[in-house]
């Protein structure tokens, strides 16, 4: 029975998600009916195209809808998804509620990547993905394996030594940062949006690169919800019915790692999503990963397509980053979530 509710509420969410892709669809500087932006969804889905008719529309909605906005409205929800589930599997396997898909430095990684790339002109694209993207997910990676091996005693992980030197090497990077800045300030305020995050870039390329990482991604981190449940009851109890912590815990940052730097590299630096989404979800659902990362997801898209959405309307025709409406809502929740841990001590 529990099994069957766990799948009722992952279709709700699911059909949620698919309302929430229509009316950002059809909201924007040229507003659009949600039935039109329907129908031209629909006529491009496989097998249901032939079932509207979009003749009486004319190409501009077509462009407006399926090649501007789409793109856009996927990745919020691809990026929203991934940096959930990361969140949710950093929590559990440091054992720490502030933790976030950030928190190894890997945006701290992409960003000096994207300020090189920025900053070299070098040409370079992958996948769509143009030079300040590639360096950003080079810099990602590199960031995470040396707070990795760093971070090792023994051959093995120490979670309280990833913690602190992942925030050591944020500090490091950002401050390199800064200093690579200084010495070019007309690219300044480039390098500052970045580092807010946006979904200004989208196309259907980049989008093809992220699902192959974020599809394989996600499913590994489900595979594992199970072996993650045992192992926060504690590591000798875990060891004892046969997990192996040690692999578990490397293929989770491992793969955690390559969920959040392909998705930096597609949008920026967008904070708070890993932390306020899982929290969210573990309050209503419980802290079973097994619904918890299916959940997780699903409320991540729709938290980052929301933010989204309102970040490119709200003050159209301007736009606004969107890592910024993401920490309106989040900083108030982080600061409301130190306070509860507090009185809890």
């Amino acid at each position: 029975m529990k099994t069957d509710f766990k799948w009722i509420r992952i279709i709700e969410l699911s059909l949620i998600l698919f309302v929430a892709m229509i009316v950002a669809v059809s909201v924007g500087s040229a507003n659009l009916s949600v039935e039109d932006s329907l129908k031209i969804v629909l006529d491009k889905l496989p097998l249901l195209g032939n079932l509207v008719d979009v003749s009486d529309l004319g190409t501009t909605y077509e462009v407006i809808v399926w090649k501007v906005r789409m793109p856009r409205i996927i990745m919020s929800a691809l990026v929203g998804g991934a940096l959930a589930v990361v969140g949710a599997a950093f929590q559990g396997v440091f054992g720490n509620s502030l933790a976030d898909p950030h928190i190894l430095g890997v945006s701290s990684g992409a960003a000096l990547g994207a300020t090189f790339g920025m900053l070299t002109g070098i040409s370079v694209s992958f996948f769509g993905l143009g030079p300040i993207g590639v360096f950003a997910f080079i810099g990602a990676i590199i960031a995470v394996f040396f707070v990795y091996n760093v971070s090792k005693i023994g051959g093995e992980i120490s979670t309280t030594n990833m913690l602190l030197t992942g925030t050591a090497i944020s500090t490091m990077l950002s401050s390199i940062i800064s200093l690579l800045m200084t010495f070019d300030q007309e690219r300044i305020d480039r390098v500052y949006m970045w580092t807010l995050g946006s979904f200004t870039a989208a196309n259907w390329e980049k989008n093809a690169f992220l699902v192959i990482i974020v599809t394989i991604g996600v499913a590994i981190m489900f595979s594992l919800s199970g072996k993650l449940n045992v192992m926060m009851m504690g590591e000798e109890e875990a060891k004892s019915l046969g997990v192996d912590t040690v692999r578990t815990r490397r293929t989770i940052i491992i793969v955690s790692s390559m969920l959040v730097a392909s998705s930096v590299s597609v949008s920026g630096v967008i904070g708070f999503v890993g932390l306020i989404i899982p929290h969210t979800v573990r309050m209503i659902g419980g802290p079973n990963n097994k619904k918890l990362m299916p959940y997780a997801f699903l409320c991540g898209a729709i938290f980052l397509l929301m933010c989204d959405t309102i970040a490119r309307t709200i003050a159209s025709p301007t736009e606004i980053p969107v890592g910024i409406i993401t920490s309106i809502f989040g900083a108030p929740y982080f600061v409301a979530l130190i306070i509860k841990n507090k009185k809890k001590v």
